[in-house]
């Protein structure tokens, strides 16, 4: 393999988790796939709508897989009322299709998170005559933690080179489904009043065919297979007796041999988790001591780059993370970071006042290690309301690209469940072709430029270099800052990023606010020696 190729990717010991079956498959040190092609899905819209398409094409003996944080069974996949979540898998149930899913079981809706949400959708799917469908409400969490994967693996059994796997940021949930125009999905989850009457939603999936399918459906089958009780809460047990959603997994169909090589697959995935260690005496059989392939891979790309860190995050926090990111631009001089978030946080309270408690600490930290080198953006539609960014992607050096559910934070990089997908290309040569073009196809969409084909290519030239993307996206937010400042008066200039500073929070506030962030908004779900010694 190309060295400019493998020096980006994890070794099997480098994963550190000898527990885990995912690289099997995978010779000697090897832990990633080849022969694969990777397809970035942009906006919540793209994904359900390729995601529909491939659910409605499942017949008799294919299997559906399915991971979430949150489910929201009316949610519509396209315009189409028949495109409900819920009606387009009880279809494929009735067409005899194995239906599966892990969905959280989610803390309280007075906590404003989607227990009775989630459980809804668990119990329409249930049948005790019907051994097609079955939802698990998955709680093996470390506590006040969640399952925070996002990802479905179709496998069909009759021609696996139509297999596929959705991995990233999007659950099939309200407020999800936004196009690039970014207006709203109109079926609506409430955000802060900031946002806006229909708020528009920014997110980052991608769909995987060729052999890393395999490697996908084996991150759902070692959850699947833990024999642990899916919820240590015995009232929760109890409530599962008095209702139809099943306590314990039945047995998956045997795992078919991985999709071939697409022919002409260039990309290379590696699968990269975060699992916590649960304390307790509890432990994940496939991750004893947990997992934190995201956390490694990341801070390895981070200690290589030279030019150019592009982010869409969000969450942006930790100073345990983002030291990683201020030793890099301190050793470089020429490189640069961008980062792309949400203006402000989606909920009001208490819980955003954390959250703007962690992203002051980040902020200061990187202005202050690369004055004029760390740039941050919001994102507004042409109605002029604030988007909520909710993409976890990483570009660095145009080489090294993630897409996944985990955000930069140490609840993300130790404490919840994630999953991401790495993926080079080894057509390049002095790049990944597949890296630069997921980051300019999110440029030209924040930038409004053409989204693809030979107008796009033409329309980006000057983003082809990381100091070229940086250096654009400065002066098309600087534009629209200063007809913002102007009163509006006269064309809106073209663009939707406006720079974001650090949010000003005073002293005995901030104060107040580290302990319940470090603890309740960014907690550490590592061993205790790694906490220690503060390695990963």
């Amino acid at each position: 393999m190309n060295p400019d190729v493998s020096r980006w990717l994890l070794t099997s010991t480098e994963r550190d988790n000898a527990h885990t079956r995912i690289d099997d498959a995978h010779p000697g040190e090897t832990a990633w796939s080849t022969g694969n092609v990777v397809t970035p899905l942009v906006d919540g819209a793209t994904y359900f709508a390729e995601l529909y398409r491939v659910l409605e094409a499942t017949t008799a003996g294919d299997v559906i897989m399915y991971a979430g944080w949150r489910i929201d069974g009316d949610q519509l996949l396209t315009d189409d009322p028949a495109s409900a979540i819920i009606k387009v898998l009880d279809r494929a149930e009735n067409r005899r299709v194995q239906v599966r899913a892990l969905v959280w079981r989610s803390h309280t809706e007075q906590m404003d998170f989607s227990a009775e949400d989630n459980r809804k959708v668990a119990e329409e799917l249930a049948d005790e005559d019907d051994e097609h469908a079955e939802v698990l409400l998955d709680m093996r969490v470390r506590r006040g933690g969640a399952h925070h994967q996002k990802f479905v693996v179709i496998r069909h059994r009759d021609d696996a080179t139509r297999d596929v796997a959705f991995v990233g940021g999007i659950d099939v949930a309200h407020s999800r489904r936004d196009d690039s125009t970014h207006h709203g999905d109109p079926q609506q989850q409430g955000l802060a009043p900031e946002f806006g009457p229909r708020p528009g939603w920014h997110d980052v999936h991608c769909a995987i065919t060729g052999p890393a399918v395999a490697d996908v459906e084996t991150v759902f089958r070692e959850r699947w297979e833990d024999p642990s009780p899916l919820s240590p809460a015995m009232h929760s047990r109890i409530r599962d007796q008095f209702s139809k959603v099943k306590d314990e997994a039945t047995p998956l169909p045997p795992q078919a041999s991985p999709p071939p090589a697409i022919e002409g697959g260039t990309h290379v995935v590696q699968l990269l988790r975060t699992y916590p260690h649960l304390h307790r005496g509890r432990a994940y059989p496939f991750a004893p001591a947990g997992e934190r392939s995201i956390a490694r891979a990341h801070l390895k790309a981070i200690a290589q780059a030279r030019n150019f860190i592009y982010v869409e995050d969000q969450y942006l926090w930790s100073s345990s993370i983002t030291a990683a990111f201020v030793d890099a631009l301190s050793a470089n001089p020429d490189l640069h970071l961008v980062a792309v978030l949400p203006h402000r946080p989606d909920l009001e309270g208490i819980g955003a006042q954390m959250q703007l408690e962690g992203r002051l600490e980040a902020m200061r930290q990187l202005a202050a290690a690369a004055p004029g080198r760390f740039a941050a953006y919001g994102i507004e539609n042409h109605s002029g309301w604030p988007v909520y960014v909710h993409a976890k992607v990483i570009v660095v050096d145009d080489w090294y690209a993630t897409i996944g559910s985990d955000n930069i934070n140490r609840r993300s990089w130790t404490h919840d469940s994630e999953l991401a997908a790495l993926v080079i290309d080894e057509a390049g040569v002095d790049h990944s072709p597949y890296a630069r073009s997921l980051r300019l196809r999110l440029a030209a969409e924040h930038l409004d430029r053409p989204l693809s084909g030979a107008a796009h290519d033409e329309a980006m030239t000057d983003c082809v270099s990381g100091r070229g993307l940086f250096e654009a996206y400065a002066a098309s937010a600087a534009d629209l800052q200063a007809w913002h400042d102007g009163g509006k008066a006269g064309t809106r200039p073209a663009g939707r990023l406006r720079g974001l500073t650090a949010p000003e929070i005073g002293r005995w506030t901030k104060r107040a606010l580290e302990v319940p962030q470090r603890l309740l908004g960014d907690p550490d779900g590592r061993p205790r020696k790694l906490r220690k010694g503060g390695s990963f």
